[in-house]
């Protein structure tokens, strides 16, 4: 049974075969007469849309699941819900606060388990980043993307994500809001130079696309003045922008806050490929599916 809570779940090679199933344009119907769970304790609009409609692409028939209709681990042991249902189920994925409920679930293996977002990582978004620069740039490998702002869970996955596709990373955090060092030293096990830095001018320069996110997200709301303040500075502008490298493709995850982590000129202009890399989520996750149904997926 193959599972998906981070991205370096999978190797390199997987990455690049997840990324280009995501691009069939007839893709098998691995789900037909099929359904997929999809629990959200976190509300959503990208992921949901996304993955039930790359579970529909596939022929399956998706149903999304509310935290407190199930009540994870309070009315239910996480392991029961599972074993539940993975009786109805070809997978599970999971909308979750806590990565260790993912964990939880991986740990019954009877079906793939998708991480759609926990507090450690969001890997299903770096394989929708990975496919947007990839039809910008027609290859991967060799490129350099600048990360300016928070070192969270989104910023955790494309650092990993960009280690196995061969990308340099350059990332601008600052002080306590750094990127775990963990998921430096893994992207950097796979070849591809990471620089940590103050500085987000540093960062950008020559990168071939830049990335941010939020400053404060879900959760974070009692933190937002603290967290502004900590960011100053960290804003993605038309003068951050103009020192990456020509034709530089902007990228952030969605929603966004224009004014505060970038500036309406940069994620409304021609740099930006926000909504191409929204509409990759759905592309990603069939990919990712018919991957793990092709590979782990139960019998």
């Amino acid at each position: 049974m193959r599972h998906f809570l981070e991205v370096d779940d999978l190797t390199a090679s997987e990455l690049i075969s997840v990324l280009d199933l995501a691009v069939e344009p007839n893709p098998e119907q691995v789900l037909a007469g099929k359904g997929v769970a999809l629990i959200f304790e976190k509300p959503s609009n990208r992921t949901r849309n996304s993955s039930e409609m790359a579970v529909v692409g596939l022929g399956g028939h998706p149903i999304s699941l509310r935290g407190e209709e199930i009540g994870l681990g309070v009315r239910e042991s996480v392991e029961d819900v599972t074993r539940v249902l993975a009786r109805y189920h070809s997978a599970i994925g999971a909308r979750v606060f806590d990565h260790g409920v993912l964990e939880a679930m991986a740990r019954v293996d009877e079906v793939p388990i998708v991480n759609l977002l926990s507090d450690v990582a969001h890997p299903c978004q770096a394989l929708a980043d990975l496919l947007t620069l990839r039809h910008r740039w027609g290859g991967l490998a060799g490129r350099s993307v600048a990360w300016v702002g928070d070192g969270n869970n989104v910023a955790r996955s494309l650092t990993l994500a960009c280690g196995l596709a061969g990308i340099d990373v350059r990332l601008a955090c600052p002080a306590g809001h750094e990127l775990d060092p963990v998921a430096i030293d893994g992207a950097r096990a796979n070849g591809v130079e990471v620089v940590v830095t103050k500085d987000p001018a540093r960062a950008v320069d020559g990168a071939d696309a830049v990335c941010t996110d939020v400053w404060v997200s879900m959760g974070q709301e009692a933190e937002q003045a603290d967290r502004e303040d900590a960011f100053a500075g960290y804003q993605v502008d038309a003068r951050l922008m103009d020192g990456a490298a020509p034709g530089a493709v902007f990228l952030h995850c969605l929603p966004a806050h224009r004014g505060l982590e970038v500036s309406s000129a940069v994620i409304d202009g021609p740099a930006s490929a926000v909504f191409e890399q929204a509409e990759n989520r759905m592309h990603a996750a069939r990919g990712l599916l018919l991957w793990l149904m092709r590979e782990g997926g139960p019998a």
